[in-house]
C-alpha cells in the first residue's frame, strides 16, 4: 500500500482534496481529529499532558482547551514538549489504521503539518494542495467567517506555503480554476509507479 501524506496551508482544499479522494474509495486518516480523539482517549497521552501541566487537563474525557492553550503560548519551548507527547501516539494510530485498509493500494494522510511534524518521513509520497493567497484568503473569510487580517494571521504563523510545495514529492493546484480530478488521476498514477 502506498501511504501518502497530504498537507496544505489553511484555505488551500487539502480537506476538499482529501474528500475527493475518499469519494473514490481511498481510506483518508484525518490526523487532526484523530489527534483531538487521542488526546482525551489515549492513556499515554492523558498521562504525558497531565505530568506536564497537572491532572486537571484532560479529566474524565474532557481536554480543558484553555489551560493547554495558555500552556502552549506562555513559552515557545511548550508546543515542543506537547508535541513530543502527542505525535507519536498520532503516527502509531495512523500505522494501525493503515494496517487495517489491508487490500486498498493507497490511503492517504491528511495532516495540515505534515513537514512540520517530520510525518512526511513516514510516507511514500507528500503532496502540497496549493491556492493563490488571495483564493486562500477568500475561501477562509467565507468559511469561517473571519476577517481577513484574522486570516493573514493564521496563515503568517504557518510553514510557507511556498516551502512545502517545495519539499513535495507531488503538487496539486486548487486555484478554482484547474480541474482537480485529472491532477487526483496523475497522482494516483505517480503513486502506483512507486509501489
Amino acid at each position: 500500500m502506498v501511504k501518502i501524506g497530504l498537507t496544505g496551508g489553511i484555505g488551500s482544499g487539502k480537506s476538499y482534496v482529501a474528500g475527493l479522494l475518499a469519494q473514490l474509495g481511498i481510506p483518508v486518516y484525518d490526523s487532526d481529529a484523530n489527534a483531538r480523539r487521542l488526546t482525551v482517549s489515549d492513556s499515554g497521552i492523558v498521562a504525558g499532558l497531565n505530568g506536564l501541566l497537572g491532572a486537571d487537563v484532560v479529566s474524565d474525557g474532557v481536554l480543558d482547551r484553555r489551560m493547554l492553550a495558555d500552556y502552549l503560548f506562555s513559552d515557545p519551548d511548550h508546543a515542543r514538549r506537547v508535541n513530543a507527547i502527542v505525535h507519536p501516539r498520532v503516527l502509531s494510530d495512523f500505522e494501525e489504521w493503515a494496517e487495517r485498509c489491508e487490500g486498498s493500494a493507497f490511503c492517504v494522510f491528511e495532516s495540515a503539518i505534515l513537514f512540520e511534524t517530520g510525518f512526511n518521513r513516514h510516507m511514500d509520497v507528500a503532496v502540497c494542495v496549493d491556492a493563490p493567497l488571495d483564493v486562500r484568503i477568500r475561501r477562509c473569510m467565507e468559511r469561517d467567517g473571519m476577517p481577513e487580517h484574522k486570516v493573514l494571521e493564521r496563515i503568517a504563523s504557518q510553514m510557507d506555503q511556498s516551502g512545502k510545495c517545495s519539499l513535495a514529492d507531488f503538487v496539486i493546484v486548487n486555484d478554482g480554476e484547474r480541474d482537480l480530478q485529472p491532477q487526483i488521476l496523475e497522482l494516483l498514477e505517480y503513486c502506483k509507479k512507486i509501489s
